[in-house]
């Protein structure tokens, strides 16, 4: 069963001979591979390109290496990468004119000086060139550095719920259940049975997540850093600091783990995109506030797998997918603070800071997003939008509720739409 995934084809397809490196970053196992080696390949095939003038080489693979005289076996008891040598050499036979050559490379880190060899394919005018790539360092955020501002990143989710009902067989109230208990993985989402999905997110989480994050950041205490993403998937969704999780540690685990540390190991959890951190900005003061922060899930099913299913809250799940989706749309999201000064019973001025869950910028466009659960009444309504109408500009002010509405606007102008609505759409936030 395929899983189109055509929000990046239409992204790579944008992209070509744009002159740069096309790197595809993204959570292990998030289907970068195929998208590149499959998807794009037939497109590129559609479009009436022969296959000739497609060279993709998997570094990882057996029978690709085999081409150039290369042995995974060799690689691992020499402890070396891909020679680039007799890489290059492979690809210059395959260059028989002067047309536009495709090179699209899977695991291109496994080759030693990766990005010398790329950088020195941006000079031939018929090289057009796309990679993927999946180890700690790949995995990085900042793999753009690597190619001196030759290098275009797109970054790929896993499955959004559009993507993930393309394939579900129920409706779409049962597919967002599951969806946020078992996530967006696509080799997961394939999976037949919950006993399936759940010991193929436990693997995953263990096997390859994790280990990659000791091996890149040679972590010794392992105890310590999963005791932290524990704590982080308990809390998904709450304001934290690393001076609170210090605490957390001294009191739960008898830690006397500091500060710096935690900040590391947070790094380390941010840049594999396990997690990602929102920060908080004053809306009126049109500042960041340093600390703290929230912490999202790259994907719910890794959440879940980690706490072992035992905690689930609709709430922080809901919460966490809008803020996945939205980042996958391209926005740029942080916590609101509304500063406001009020009464209290003595009749003292005393300043208050009321949350908005999402603020979202993409270019001149600008979002305040509220996540509700539930508007069961009145009373509850107006804590939602309270903070919305103490917010001075004319941006558009969004309620995101489960609750099974029609999309509509108040009488502030406030515009509601149920999840369902918001996820399935992609232009739901423009009506």
């Amino acid at each position: 069963m395929e899983i189109r995934r055509d929000f990046y084809l239409d992204k790579l397809i944008k992209r070509k001979h744009n002159g740069l490196i096309k790197i595809i970053t993204g959570i292990r196992r998030c289907g970068k591979s195929y998208l590149l080696n499959t998807i794009f390949y037939q497109h590129l095939l559609s479009c009436g390109i022969d296959d000739t003038h497609i060279i993709r080489f998997a570094f990882d693979s057996a029978d690709d290496l085999q081409k150039i005289g290369e042995s995974l076996i060799a690689m691992g008891k020499e402890k070396r990468g891909v020679n680039p040598e007799k890489f290059m050499a492979y690809v210059n036979s395959r260059i028989a004119d002067d047309g536009m050559y495709y090179l699209l490379l899977d695991e291109v880190q496994e080759m030693d000086c990766f990005e010398a060899v790329l950088n020195g394919y941006l000079r031939k005018a018929n090289m057009d060139v796309y990679v993927t790539g999946s180890n700690a360092k790949f995995l990085s955020k900042d793999i753009i550095t690597e190619f001196a501002g030759r290098g275009d990143e797109m970054h790929m989710y896993p499955l959004s719920f559009a993507e993930f009902m393309s394939v579900y067989p129920g409706d779409k109230y049962m597919g967002l259940a599951e969806y946020m208990l078992y996530g967006g993985i696509p080799v997961v989402v394939l999976r037949e049975g919950t006993a399936e999905k759940a010991a193929t997110l436990q693997n995953l989480l263990s096997e390859i997540y994790l280990s990659d994050i000791y091996k890149r950041n040679r972590i010794r205490n392992k105890g310590e850093m999963e005791d932290l993403l524990n704590i982080l998937a308990s809390a998904i969704g709450s304001l934290t600091n690393y001076e609170k999780l210090k605490n957390t540690f001294k009191s739960v685990k008898k830690s006397k783990i500091t500060s710096t540390t935690i900040k590391k190991y947070l790094d380390c959890l941010e840049d594999s995109f396990l997690i990602e951190a929102a920060s908080r900005y004053d809306v009126k003061g049109k500042a960041y506030i340093d600390t703290p922060k929230k912490y999202y899930f790259s994907d719910l099913g890794l959440r879940n797998a980690r706490i072992n299913f035992r905690q689930f809250e609709q709430t922080h799940s809901m919460e966490n997918v809008i803020y996945n989706e939205l980042c996958m749309r391209g926005y740029s999201v942080d916590v609101g603070v509304v500063p406001i000064a009020v009464r209290d019973d003595s009749g003292n001025v005393v300043r208050k800071q009321l949350e908005v869950d999402f603020v979202c910028n993409m270019g001149s466009v600008r979002y305040y997003i509220q996540s509700a659960y539930s508007l069961p009444d009145e009373m509850k309504r107006a804590q939602e939008v309270r903070p919305l109408k103490n917010i001075d500009d004319t941006f558009k002010k969004i309620i995101i509720t489960k609750d099974i509405v029609p999309a509509y606007y108040d009488e502030y102008g406030i515009f509601t739409v149920n999840i369902y609505d918001f996820l399935l759409d992609c232009d739901s936030l423009e009506k």
